[in-house]
């Protein structure tokens, strides 16, 4: 056997291999017929689809496919007209976003939202749940306890900035962060609470390519050393391509097709839903 050869062997047999492994995982999130109406608008019109446990995937689309919507009903924000979410096997169905979030299924939004007269340090030392000072006889009579909490979850808030690399804004007040910050401190929020699953929309909005980049690292290591499993709704392909696999499109409400980033690419029906039939006959025909 030639070298090139044994190469190509040995790529197809550790391929082969990955996507075993890949379709032994099971299924995280599974939507079923899942519909979202506003009056006569179907935002969400019979969308099904599953994303696997420890798995980073892409939902792509044109702008108006019901992604976000999507998201919404999935995290509990809006309840579903019809149709049915999973989580780990169990419905989770119209659950509130507080209950979802003691499951370990967080989301993040477009436009990152921060206390932003807290310091980045505090704003990541809010998000557990249950605090001791929360209470106010707690604030009387245990004092000591609060002390303790506070100073394991400023610990725990300055592990999680060390490991996003912005230690050095601990103290910086969050409302003067940049927009690529902000994501970053979004991401760390999920973090905070060990996050089994995390929707993340549109992380690349307004964010300079450096930080971008440095996003991405993170997602990249909290799925593959922390178990992560991410959805992720992005119009930055080379973004997409780097991170996920599989890629779910959508297309008026509904998963048009799903498979690795070329397989996407290449489908005749996605790039009719980007560019709309008359724009790709003329790129076929310019082709």
């Amino acid at each position: 056997m030639t070298q090139g050869a044994s190469n190509s062997a040995s790529k197809s047999a550790t391929n082969g291999a990955a996507n075993v492994g890949a379709s032994s995982r099971r299924d995280m999130i599974v939507v079923e017929d899942l519909h979202k109406h506003f009056g006569g608008f179907h935002a969400v019109d019979g969308a099904s689809l599953a994303i696997k446990e420890g798995s980073i995937t892409g939902l792509i689309g044109p702008n108006g496919a019901g992604k976000t919507t999507l998201f919404n009903v999935i995290a509990g924000v809006l309840k579903p007209t019809s149709g049915r979410v999973f989580m780990a096997g169990e419905e989770i169905t119209g659950l509130p976003p507080h209950d979802l979030f003691h499951r370990g299924l967080l989301r993040t939004f477009q436009i990152a939202h921060e206390f932003s007269s807290m310091t980045v340090r505090e704003n990541l030392m809010m998000v557990p749940g249950g605090q001791s000072g929360e209470t106010l006889l707690n604030a009387w009579f245990a004092p000591a306890r609060i002390r303790a909490e506070e100073r394991a979850l400023a610990q725990k808030a300055d592990e999680v900035l060390d490991f996003l690399t912005i230690d050095h804004l601990a103290d910086e007040k969050a409302g003067n962060l940049s927009g690529g910050q902000k994501k970053l401190l979004e991401l760390g929020r999920t973090m905070m609470v060990d996050a089994r699953v995390v929707f993340l929309d549109e992380v690349g909005a307004g964010v300079n390519r450096t930080l971008l980049n440095t996003i991405g690292d993170a997602i990249i290591r909290l799925n593959k050393e922390r178990g992560y499993t991410f959805c992720v709704i992005e119009h930055d392909m080379d973004f997409i391509a780097r991170l996920c696999d599989p890629v779910i499109c959508m297309a008026e409400g509904k998963v048009l097709a799903q498979g690795t980033i070329d397989e996407i690419k290449n489908n005749e029906q996605v790039i009719e839903a980007y560019l709309g039939t008359g724009l790709k006959n003329k790129v076929v025909a310019d082709a």
